[in-house]
């Protein structure tokens, strides 16, 4: 029998706990859009500390659509004038919302996490509108999503997985259909939805994967919604196998708790892929411009180019020919050249053509997904 002073202790533990904050939601799932924002805007502007959740919440709330969506690369902790609000306010009848560079799933997560703090009503409201909208968007054709809505580019309405936007949604999907927090106190109506869409989406990023010679590699950038083909996305984002999205991809199928023999094999073949698609013996060197060089989308201080370098860490391609899985290289106007120093500077400095996207994927997170599921 507990004596009133053991109970007393246990008591004193127990509302000890109970009483820890938590902490404030990570920002970091709005870095992308932050970083564009700022490639077009500079960084010389007011913000919310991220300790600010309620300001920033009420940031998110302020800039999103009457649909439930939001329009890419706004800083969230940005400062608003009275202007600014007024011209948000505006807005918000605009039908125009984009799940591109991480967009649309990471306010509803954060939203949730902010009702979960605050105990706010409004974020919570915010939160399930974005997610409705979410469910809506699916593709029905397969279980991919949208780059952006109305389309307004001939990409636009492909199915996408560049900057995460399917393995994004499925990812949130999955927390909401297991009941993770902040998501652990919805209504089981919404947990039904969340798994119809996970099970669909799932299935489509198995269906999509692409195959050379009958062996499975990564996935493409973006996909016709109607015949399911790789398709390409901006000018100089020929059809291709992408490297960083692929990583994505794997990593999320790496998620599933109790992957089926499907998703083993799916992982498995895009980890092979990986592996023989590495370029050793190049290094992409950064270096300094003279003086900044200002470009439509963002202003370049320096420039890259490929050296020789036998010690160099393993590299990889943006792009890969989904036929013969050589190196796809194009500038603006959408011709493919053969070398990185044919690449304009301005797409040198302002994207991503080469990058060490594999690495941690293959010296830590495929290792420590054998063993999981070893046991």
């Amino acid at each position: 029998m507990k004596t009133a002073s053991t109970l007393a202790l246990i008591a004193a533990a127990v509302l000890t706990t109970a009483a820890a904050p938590l902490p404030a939601p990570s920002i970091d799932g709005f870095g992308d859009a932050i970083h564009h924002w700022q490639n077009r805007n500079g960084k010389a502007y007011a913000r919310y500390a991220e300790s600010d959740v309620a300001a920033i919440a009420d940031n998110i709330l302020l800039l999103q659509h009457d649909n439930g969506g939001w329009i890419e690369n706004r800083d969230p902790l940005r400062i608003l004038s009275d202007a600014e609000k007024a011209e948000a306010l505006k807005e918000k009848s605009s039908p125009n919302f984009s799940f591109d560079n991480r967009n649309i799933y990471t306010q509803v997560d954060y939203l949730m996490r902010a009702y979960s703090l605050t105990g706010k009503m409004a974020y919570r409201d915010a939160a399930l509108k974005g997610l409705d909208l979410i469910l809506s968007q699916q593709v029905s054709t397969c279980g991919g999503w949208p780059h952006s809505v109305p389309s307004k580019t001939t990409y636009h309405d492909k199915i996408t997985m560049a900057d995460e936007v399917t393995s994004g949604n499925l990812r949130l999907l999955r927390h909401i259909s297991i009941g993770d927090y902040p998501f652990d106190k919805l209504a089981t109506s919404w947990r039904d939805r969340t798994k119809t869409a996970l099970t669909k989406g799932d299935a489509c990023l198995l269906k999509l994967q692409i195959r050379q010679n009958g062996q499975l590699t990564g996935w493409a950038g973006q996909y016709d919604p109607v015949t399911l083909a790789p398709v390409k996305g901006r000018s100089f984002e020929l059809v291709s196998i992408v490297s960083q999205e692929s990583v994505e991809n794997v990593r999320y199928l790496m998620s599933i708790p109790n992957p089926s023999p499907e998703v083993i094999a799916s992982v498995e073949g895009a980890v092979a892929w990986f592996k023989r698609s590495a370029i050793t013996g190049k290094r992409l060197e950064t270096f300094a411009l003279p003086a900044p060089v200002k470009y439509d989308y963002h202003t370049a201080t320096t420039d890259n180019r490929l050296v020789d370098d036998p010690n160099a860490p393993l590299l990889w391609a943006r792009f890969y020919d989904i036929n013969d899985n050589s190196v796809i290289l194009a500038n603006r106007d959408g011709v493919r050249v053969k070398d990185y120093a044919d690449i304009h500077p301005e797409r040198r400095s302002g994207y991503g053509w080469y990058g060490a996207w594999g690495q941690r994927l293959l010296d830590v997170d495929y290792p420590a997904w054998k063993t999981r599921i070893a046991k």
